[in-house]
């Protein structure tokens, strides 16, 4: 298994619109928003937050070969958002040095990185029914690059209600 300079490049992408995305379904979430429930049956916002911790340290598993599956108990939201971008730190900087990945770039996509973008989708459709939405933005003129994954992102271009 081999993962090509550009299919690394690519997965760092994808990490940095993890977190652009991610960070603005989390930012300024009011209070009570953390254990917010839509069904008896639901995850809340701070149990989909730290299943994304525990997907984002999945991928790093699945990249270096040690395949570890965690969960993680949930930490107070402020806890859980601060863990959300220290994954991604540790992804991207993992992502960012010369380690082999143990993978195809292909399944890291499919498993922790898609379902990961899933979740944030959750958090977002849950802010909405929460009374507090995330304004929606055009996604393709957003300023994300690879290797900017921490809580201060580029500026919206073109959001829209």
């Amino acid at each position: 298994m081999s993962v090509s300079p550009d299919q690394r490049e690519f997965l760092r992408h994808i990490l940095a619109t993890i977190a652009y995305r991610g960070g603005k379904a989390v930012r300024d979430a009011p209070a009570g928003f953390e254990s917010f429930k839509i069904s008896p049956t639901s995850r809340t916002p701070v149990q989909i937050l730290a299943h994304i911790g525990d997907l984002l340290d999945w991928f790093i598993s699945m990249a270096d070969g040690t395949r570890k599956w965690q969960v993680a108990t949930p930490l107070p939201w402020d806890g859980e958002v601060d863990r959300f971008f220290s994954c991604l730190d540790r992804a991207e900087q993992f992502l960012a040095s010369n380690a082999e990945i143990l993978t195809t770039a292909e399944k890291l996509f499919q498993g922790p990185f898609a379902d990961t973008l899933s979740h944030i989708g959750q958090i977002a459709m849950l802010r909405r029914a929460f009374g507090a939405p995330v304004r929606g933005e055009n996604y393709y003129k957003a300023e994300i690059s690879a290797g900017r994954v921490g809580k201060e992102q580029a500026k919206p271009r073109v959001e829209f209600d």
